[in-house]
């Protein structure tokens, strides 16, 4: 009953998520570890939060919208058929997400069917990767608008109303579109300073899981019902000079217009965190550091947090190092919570290379700190492919993990991760467009290139970029023995399992075999013959794509429950309108 005109009212905007690579289901690719610490896996089927942030802004104002993860219908069902889905529908415009680039191929495939069976239709594409990509993009015939920057909601909303009203959209800031064969780019001029009015309301998801009678479309990722991971967000924007960053200050002052972080106040923040607590009992992840806006930012949402006896996990970010009073603060607002924290590399040149200013001794005081002050778990990431990076440096990772677990007596809660700077180094970032200044060497640099990259029989081959210190193969070679050896460590140590372990060391010994194994077919020179033996190893490449440097449970905040929801909460939630709603009817109707 898929898509029933009968059973499911139609929306007026319909968003679609779609797997990175459209075909990955006929395709032999091994991705990689390039999703392994994330929540989603190789096609990358979460979706952006700011899809819900649009569905909730809409909705105020009369728009009824409707998410669908094709991504995720097409992992979960080898049958489901997305074109039969397409067709079924009718919206006002369809709109598709390309916020993180590795989508670029699925994305436009999935526009491209929606163009074979409404042409007339229209069709919207976001995020930041759209915004950086945007004249490429109304190049394809199967792209009609592009909306730039971080914050759409409301440029979304006037195109709406053109597009209702048959009205040409000269007017609605930061879209990118055609007349007559020529790209006009409207001035960007919708960077709002004051972003108290955007939202993640979950409450518009659970209405429209019931209105349109789609649950599976609506989930985030494949397993979000066993762990339903909830996210708040406190600003757009970001003040750290990471340089191999998409979404750093220097990417969003150039590409995305917003020269300055833009924060919610610590009342929105805080009255996220109680609505999401009131319907789930999953972990409740807060987006940027709490810090970024000062002490007295973070302890304003403490403070209004702490009546409220929060009892979900609370997981929180790190971008510099942070004292015991912060973690004492935490501990004292919340029964339980969780710190990560992403260091890129223990060697400091490097990560001083990278855009991080603080050194390991800083570091070490910080997880001290919040190991003796509750903190349930610390998450160090480091990254492979970084400036001043050797392949030597990058597998000593695996000693400094090993001083840090003699530190601090093996600890269980401290916990090492490591993956590559991929599929892609990201385009706005610094170093991608200063690749000569940090060390780096692109290998291509359009949208359309990207896109062709993604269907390489291997990640290695996907890869945007080498570095004066390492080329793609060094990049390769240097992720699986840091992962290797990390692995072993924490099995030593007793962090993980004896069983996981063994698990993770034979995915990734597999791994490594089956890329000599793809370099050989790519040294056959016929085409025809190499597709064919590229074919035959489909299924041993697709055991080799999921947790390769680590079991996805590894990733997972530690949460006591008996349920995941809170069934009554969720009711609650369902039947009763929103502020926002209600302001905005106020202000349409007067009433």
């Amino acid at each position: 009953m898929e898509g029933s005109k009968i059973l499911r009212p139609q929306a007026d905007l319909i968003f679609f998520h779609a797997p990175s690579v459209y075909d990955f289901r006929e395709n032999s690719i091994l991705y990689g570890p390039v999703s392994d610490l994330v929540p989603s896996g190789p096609i990358f089927e979460m979706y952006p939060i700011g899809l819900t942030t649009i569905q909730e802004y809409l909705k105020r104002y009369g728009y009824s919208v409707r998410i669908i993860n094709i991504a995720l219908k097409m992992l979960k069902n080898p049958k489901f058929n997305p074109e039969k889905l397409i067709a079924e529908l009718n919206p006002k415009a369809f709109g598709i997400d390309l916020h993180w680039l590795p989508h670029c191929h699925g994305s436009l495939e999935i526009a491209k069917l929606v163009k074979k069976y409404h042409p007339n239709t229209p069709v919207i594409f976001g995020g930041l990767s759209s915004s950086y990509f945007h004249r490429d993009l109304v190049q394809y015939n199967q792209v009609d608008y592009v909306l730039r920057g971080d914050t759409t909601e409301e440029p979304l909303r006037q195109l709406m109303d053109c597009i209702t009203q048959n009205k040409e959209p000269k007017d609605v800031p930061n879209l990118t579109w055609q007349k007559d064969g020529q790209v006009i780019e409207n001035p960007f001029s919708h960077v709002p300073v004051d972003i108290d009015d955007i939202c993640i309301d979950y409450r518009q998801v659970f209405k429209a899981v019931v209105r349109y009678m789609d649950l599976e479309g609506h989930l985030p990722f494949a397993n979000w019902m066993e762990y339903p991971i909830t996210a708040v967000m406190t600003c757009r924007g970001c003040n750290h000079p990471c340089v191999i960053c998409g979404g750093s200050a220097y990417s969003f002052k150039h590409f995305y217009n917003r020269p300055k972080t833009a924060y919610r106040s610590p009342e929105k923040v805080a009255a996220d965190i109680k609505n999401i607590a009131k319907t789930t009992r999953g972990p409740i992840f807060v987006l940027g550091d709490l810090r970024h806006a000062g002490d007295n930012f973070a302890d304003k949402i403490l403070e209004l947090c702490k009546p409220m006896k929060i009892k979900n996990q609370m997981a929180f970010e790190l971008f510099t190092p942070a004292g015991p009073d912060y973690f004492k603060k935490l501990n004292e607002t919340f029964k339980h919570y969780s710190i990560e924290m992403s260091i890129e590399s223990h060697d400091e040149k490097v990560r001083k290379a990278s855009g991080k200013y603080y050194n390991n001794q800083e570091i070490e005081e910080t997880i001290d700190a919040a190991l003796s002050n509750g903190c349930e778990r610390f998450d160090v990431f480091f990254l492979t492919g970084l400036p001043k990076q050797t392949l030597e440096s990058a597998v000593e990772t695996v000693d400094y993990c090993d001083l840090m677990y003699k530190r601090f007596n093996n600890d269980k809660r401290l916990l090492f991760f490591i993956s590559p700077v991929g599929p892609f180094l990201d385009p706005g970032s610094a170093a991608f467009e200063h690749p000569e200044k940090h060390g780096y060497k692109i290998l291509f640099k359009d949208l359309e290139s990207h896109r062709q990259s993604l269907l390489q029989p291997s990640w290695k081959y996907t890869l945007n970029y080498e570095t004066k210190w390492m080329d793609r193969n060094q990049l390769v070679e240097a992720t699986y023995q840091a992962a290797l050896g990390l692995n072993d460590l924490k099995r030593k140590c007793g962090v993980i399992k004896k069983d996981i372990a063994d698990r993770t060391e034979k995915r990734i010994e597999q791994a490594m075999e089956l890329m000599s194994v793809i370099d050989e077919i790519m040294a056959i020179k016929d085409t025809a013959t190499r597709e064919v033996v590229l074919k035959e190893l489909k299924e041993k490449v697709k055991g080799s794509s999921i947790s390769t440097v680590c079991e996805k449970k590894e990733l997972e905040w530690p949460v006591k429950r008996a349920y995941n929801f809170r069934i009554t909460g969720i009711l609650k939630t369902i039947l009763r309108p929103s502020a926002k709603a209600k302001e905005a009817k106020k202000e349409l109707t007067g009433v």
